[in-house]
């Protein structure tokens, strides 16, 4: 099987690829290696890697030419960035994407998956969240990252290209970004408590998040390109926990000093992930304990 990963030298990109290659995949990596939150890029030797952008589509396609399954992460990946340069985001999470399914649909791939947020929900959905829940897109970022949800289901659709999206909330785990204040707050953490700095907690950090172990965003992922449940194709799913903590409760199980930092605008207060149907449609189901991973961060 010949895969290509978009992103794939990122953070749960990088781990989709090893597990790929693991698996006996022929893996084609395409990233720009522009994400300003990773100190460091991962590149698995036994992937052709090739730094090039999603919005460049000859070169995309070229590269395209062959692969059997697409799995889409390439993306301007942050809130905050996107608020400061939404033209940007536009360009990569939307012309990108359509440069993504366009390429694939011309080279005759067999199923796109692709990776979507959470942060889609915004403030008017009550958590538990549902895929069914209207829209409430807070910042150029999940505008962006649910128009790339929109137009992979109109390719299903439309056009017969199978795609499955996948709304992530919160990713943790080895390889997450840690590099500027916008980094996601799981690693700046880790990171500025080994580093003898306060931890920055914005606003009063009573914010909820369910976190997700990005392992289990690997399964997901791989179960969506393996499924031969075909009410599955050309739909949106949860990839969360069903459970989620406080930014405070964060920091408490650290420990450590802490200061707080201004409120952010753009983001939602809380995120709690109701994973029915993934369970029922995929079979999946999150495996991983935050609470555990960061205790054993602590202990090394």
């Amino acid at each position: 099987m010949k895969v290509m990963v978009t992103g794939g030298n990122g953070f749960i990109g990088s781990h989709l690829v090893d597990r790929l290659i693991s698996l006996g995949s022929e893996v084609v990596v395409v990233d720009d290696n522009s994400a300003e939150c990773n100190e460091k890029f991962y590149f698995n030797d036994k992937a052709k890697n090739h730094k090039v952008s999603i919005c460049d589509f000859k070169k995309l396609r070229d590269l395209m030419e062959g692969v059997d399954y697409v799995f889409h992460l390439a993306a301007e990946s942050r809130i905050q960035p996107a608020i400061l340069n939404p033209i940007y985001a536009a360009e990569v999470n939307v012309m990108g994407t359509t440069n993504v399914l366009q390429a694939a649909r011309e080279c005759g791939v067999k199923r796109v998956m692709y990776s979507s947020t959470s942060a889609g929900y915004g403030l008017k959905n009550i958590p538990p969240l549902k895929e069914d829940m209207p829209k409430d897109c807070l910042n150029p970022y999940s505008v962006t990252k649910c128009a790339g949800e929109d137009l992979c289901v109109m390719y299903n659709d439309l056009f017969g290209l199978e795609t499955i999206c996948f709304r992530y909330f919160n990713v943790y785990g080895p390889r997450q970004p840690v590099k500027g204040q916008y980094a996601p707050v799981v690693g700046l953490f880790l990171k500025q408590w080994r580093s003898g700095d306060p931890m920055t907690i914005v606003s009063d950090g009573l914010q909820r998040r369910d976190f997700t172990h990005v392992l289990d965003v690997v399964e997901a992922n791989l179960l969506a390109s393996t499924t031969t449940n075909s009410a599955a194709l050309g739909q949106v799913f949860n990839v969360g926990t069903g459970t989620n903590h406080s930014v405070l409760e964060l920091v408490q199980a650290i420990g450590g000093e802490y200061e707080h930092i201004p409120p952010r605008i753009g983001e939602a207060e809380n995120t709690l992930a109701d994973i029915t149907k993934i369970k029922t449609l995929l079979g999946w189901t999150p495996k991983k304990k935050f609470m555990e991973y960061v205790a054993r961060e602590v202990e090394n």
